[in-house]
Formats: structure tokens, sequence, C-alpha cells
């Protein structure tokens, strides 16, 4: 095997809000998203709004997986208990491997924000076709802590001792 890349390279990153109510004036999270992984120095592939529908949420995804302009995809929103709320449904079936580690280390972060209400969090994360994908819930709160907290670090190649870059393709 080659070196391990050990210095930042600027992945393509699409962002996802799952909403029935959302739309571009008023998406803060995805708005969040946006603007901290450029601020962070990667590219923004592709930006999307959609409805709560497990079918709409595969089809944008699944597209995106299966472009080679998109490395990573976060998604902000679906993630609760309502009815709607149905991003891991959607998800679970188009990754190739879970990343569990995600959604365990983003609740004991979020622990310490909001306490037990974190348990509420179905916020997950998996590869499919060498895309990383990290879903989280719906408020910018929760985008904050995902990005800051676990996904800055996992996309930046130079964090040690591991990070999610080697392993992206395209």
């Amino acid at each position: 095997m080659g070196h391990a890349v050990t210095e930042f390279s600027p992945a393509k990153i699409a962002v996802l809000t799952v909403s029935d109510t959302r739309t571009e004036e008023n998406d803060t999270s995805g708005k969040f998203l946006v603007d901290a992984l450029q601020e962070a120095g990667h590219q923004l592939a592709d930006k999307k709004i959609v409805i709560d529908d497990v079918y709409q949420l595969r089809a944008i995804v699944s597209q995106w997986i299966a472009d080679e302009n998109v490395q990573a995809v976060l998604i902000t929103g679906g993630t609760g208990f309502t009815s709607r709320d149905s991003t891991p449904e959607a998800l679970k079936p188009l990754f190739d491997k879970e990343v569990e580690g995600f959604g365990e280390l983003f609740r004991a972060i979020s622990y310490q924000e909001i306490g037990t209400s974190t348990i509420q969090s179905r916020a997950i994360a998996g590869f499919a076709n060498h895309t990383v994908i990290f879903a989280m819930p719906g408020s910018t709160g929760a985008c904050r802590t995902g990005w800051n907290g676990i996904i800055k670090q996992q996309l930046d190649a130079s964090h040690r001792p591991c990070n999610f870059m080697p392993h992206l393709g395209k």
C-alpha cells in the first residue's frame, strides 16, 4: 500500500436538508454545514432540500453516491421519532458499511450539551461506494456538534491517528 496522505486535501461534499418546511431562505442548518465545510477548505459539490420521504431522500443520496464529484454527504434532519422522521431507515439499505461510532460519539458529545434528550437523536453514518455519509438531527446546534466534534477531523487527512480521507474514492 502507498503512504497515507498526511496533509489536508479538500473533499467534495454534498449537503442535504431533510424537511417538510425548510426553504433556502430559512435552512439555517444546511447553511451552517455549507459555510463550515467551505471554511475548512472543502468544496461544496451540491446542496439540496428534500421533504421527509424515504424514496425521494434515497434517490438524491443514491445519485450522489454514484457521482464521482461527491466524496462525502452531510445530511441534516429526519433523525427524530416523529412519524415523518425516516432518514436512518432511508439510508441504511444504501450503506455498504455502517459507521456505528459516529452515532455513539455524536450522542456522547451531545449529552454534554443537552443531557438525556440526546437519546432522541438517531444520528448515523456509513459508507456507500467509497462515499461517506453523515446524518445529523435538523437543528443548527446538532449540526455544529456533529461538524465541530467529529466530521471536521474525520475529513481532514492530517488528523491522527486516523481519518476517513484514505477511504474516499473518486
